[in-house]
């Protein structure tokens, strides 16, 4: 194998060759807005398919199967004749020469360049405490946390049966955003709803669902009043919202906030998020999260063939930094279409323009909120809002198979209260799962007195 193998670019030389990283929203989008264009694309991702991030917390708590909410990439392109498509990571970016190194020891050089890598979860200098908090980014840390949940529940199952007692069902979520919320108000659902009737020696519903963020309310991105519905929601869901929590530690079935120790027996992580790590290969500015910053053409500083979009992208407009979710991230991969377009026609690119249509999210059965900004403005809670959530989601969901099997999922759900996708897959074991012997003695009333505290 030569030390370059040009895998884009087959066609003439006068054609630009096009690498996109990354295929989420906004990869995706980039490579469907050069579908016309007379350049030859590459796609590059290190797994063959697309997920759609905003379900995912619904494979999680065993709502949706992974297929529902997952399309192969190759699938989703196959009928766009100038693209072709790579399994394969990115481990280089040499700016200069533009190349990119692929982990396959191939290399591919580039035209134009588009880093659609997304983020990855922030433990804030604390990775030891990532085997003991999963987040949720991709598909297998949805099935991870899933494998958790629903496990939890056995084992106290089996406990009770053979010693009498069980530790304490307490579900700990660490973080209160979008994502914190969802979990939530899921784990509270499948317990309060969907597994009252399934086990003979424990009682589902007695669990104790524990949400904690550092900041003074839940949903601290969207306006207060959405907040407060959104905590209110929550608690009439029976869980236990902490705000001005802060956690100090995390140890094998246990969080330590405010000074005090709780017991948890699944510990999930939703309070923050750093940007890939593709960023730094660039050797332009980033912040502190490691997102570059970009200008109104979403290129780095003297680099203006390459393009960064979504999550890893930090684009200001109007004095805010403009939020790292999918509808950004879809418009940039839409934008990153007509500056080529423009490029080619030998104009000049227009500013990439950020249009907000608003933000949701759903608090479990028939429970959402929704800032709306187009196209008119509002904010709505409670079952107008689930219903828009519902019916968004299903329209931007990648293929006619995967909305038809979702809303089948969400119906057969919601009128059977029955979960399709229960399956408990890989170790049978909990971090910090007390699992034999008599019930122990000592500080465990002490314990408990802690975790209801705020």
């Amino acid at each position: 194998m030569s030390d370059l193998i040009e895998l884009a670019g087959r066609a003439a030389a006068s054609r630009p060759r096009v690498v996109i990283v990354g295929g989420g929203f906004g990869g995706l989008h980039a490579a469907k807005a050069l579908r016309y264009l007379p350049v030859d694309v590459t796609m590059v991702d290190r797994r063959n398919h697309h997920t759609f991030q905003p379900l995912l917390y619904q494979v999680a708590l065993a709502v949706l199967s992974p297929a529902d909410i997952a399309q192969p990439i190759r699938t989703i392109l196959r009928k766009q004749e100038n693209t072709q498509v790579l399994m394969d990571e990115v481990v280089g970016i040499d700016a200069r020469a533009r190349k990119v190194a692929l982990e396959s020891g191939a290399q591919i050089e580039y035209d134009y360049l588009a880093l659609a890598t997304g983020a990855t979860h922030s433990y804030f200098g604390h990775e030891q405490w990532a085997p003991l908090a999963p987040g949720l980014k991709t598909i297998e840390d949805a099935t991870e946390i899933r494998r958790r949940v629903l496990l939890a529940f056995e084992l106290a199952e089996r406990q009770m049966l053979e010693h009498g007692w069980h530790p304490p069902l307490n579900f700990v979520v660490i973080g209160g955003g979008p994502t914190g919320v969802e979990l939530a108000g899921a784990i509270s659902d499948i317990a309060q709803l969907y597994m009252r009737h399934d086990f003979r020696h424990i009682d589902p519903a007695k669990s104790r669902v524990l949400l904690l963020e550092g900041s003074p309310r839940v949903l601290a991105a969207y306006p207060e009043d959405l907040s407060a519905k959104a905590e209110q929601t929550l608690k009439r869901l029976s869980v236990e919202v902490h705000t001005h929590t802060q956690v100090t530690g995390v140890g094998p079935g246990w969080v330590e906030a405010g000074g005090k120790r709780i017991d948890a027996a699944v510990t999930l992580w939703a309070a923050g998020v750093q940007a890939s790590p593709l960023g730094k290969m660039l050797g332009v500015p980033l912040d502190k999260r490691g997102c570059v910053i970009v200008d109104s053409h979403l290129n780095p500083p003297g680099l203006p063939e390459v393009f960064v979009l979504g999550d890893l992208a930090h684009f200001e407009q109007d004095g805010h930094q403009v939020p790292g979710v999918a509808q950004p991230a879809m418009q940039m991969g839409d934008y990153f279409g007509k500056a080529l377009a423009a490029d080619l026609a030998g104009k000049a690119r227009p500013n990439f323009r950020y249009f907000d249509k608003g933000d949701m999210a759903t608090i479990g059965r028939m429970a959402a909120v929704a800032k709306i900004e187009w196209p008119f403005k509002g904010h709505w809670s409670g079952f107008p809002a689930w219903i828009t959530w519902i019916t968004v989601h299903i329209f931007f969901l990648v293929g006619f198979l995967n909305r038809l099997s979702v809303f089948a999922a969400w119906i057969w759900t919601f009128f059977t209260f029955t979960r399709g996708a229960r399956l408990i897959t890989g170790s049978q074991q909990l971090p910090g799962w007390q699992d034999k012997g008599p019930k122990p003695v000592g500080d465990q009333p002490e314990t408990e007195k802690v975790a209801a505290g705020s």
